[in-house]
């Protein structure tokens, strides 16, 4: 299981790589003997012409069964009234639906996405999945270091495919036209103070059809009790 999880999470290592990790962790597992598991689990890799970063998780994530077990992001893109672009990273719970969090910068760089996901971590607490694309982003060693540091799985979806990144493309979907198409903002300090309330409205109040017209929050109070 354990060889499962950690083929998961970095879907372009080679059993080699998976028996270090094994290792470092006290498993008492010889090379030929977890090729042999590697082999029977299916977790060979696709060989590709240059691979340049992870394609998607090779072991199919179970459905959530409770909040804050899985995960979703992406990123969006929009305009302030002067013409300057800024980018807005969105955080999603698959199970609850509900909003953890929508950040507007001028842009992002891979240190910027690992220390938002360690502050959304810090007042969510730790998933065990994560689904998002193939973006530099989220392919640097140094957001695979934070997702290691935190056992978290990312599950990449295929390049080209954002629908099987599906609960977050309907996310954006409403954020986009809910709030930012309607939505002139001078600066990006005007842009989070609106997306904030735009998510707290989104999280307590707004019905959503998949969970039976409720909101996240009521939804979770309803099934958690």
């Amino acid at each position: 299981m354990r060889l499962r999880e950690l083929a998961g999470a970095r879907p372009r290592y080679g059993y080699r790589r998976l028996h270090v990790l094994l290792v470092r962790e006290g498993a008492q597992v010889g090379k030929d003997k977890l090729l042999r598991i590697y082999r029977e689990e299916g977790l060979i890799l696709r060989s590709k012409r240059r691979p340049k970063r992870a394609s998607h998780v090779r072991v199919p994530l179970a459905a959530p069964t409770e909040p804050g077990k899985r995960w979703c992001m992406d990123f969006m893109h929009d305009t302030l009234t002067d013409g300057r672009s800024y980018r807005t990273l969105n955080v999603l719970d698959v199970f609850s639906r509900r909003c953890l969090g929508v950040f507007a910068r001028p842009g992002f760089r891979s240190a910027d996405v690992t220390t938002l996901l360690d502050e959304v971590i810090a007042a969510h607490g730790t998933p065990e999945a994560i689904t998002c694309d193939n973006g530099s982003e989220y392919t640097s060693r140094l957001f695979d270091a934070g997702a290691y540091e935190h056992r978290i799985a990312i599950d990449y979806i295929m390049p080209g495919n954002p629908t099987q990144n599906g609960y977050i493309e309907s996310f954006n979907g409403k954020l986009r036209s809910e709030c930012l198409s309607v939505s002139w903002f001078d600066s990006i300090a005007d842009a989070q103070q609106s997306l904030d309330a735009w998510v707290r409205d989104y999280n307590e109040v707004r019905p959503h059809s998949s969970l039976s017209n409720l909101a996240p929050f009521q939804y979770v109070a309803r099934v958690i009790g």
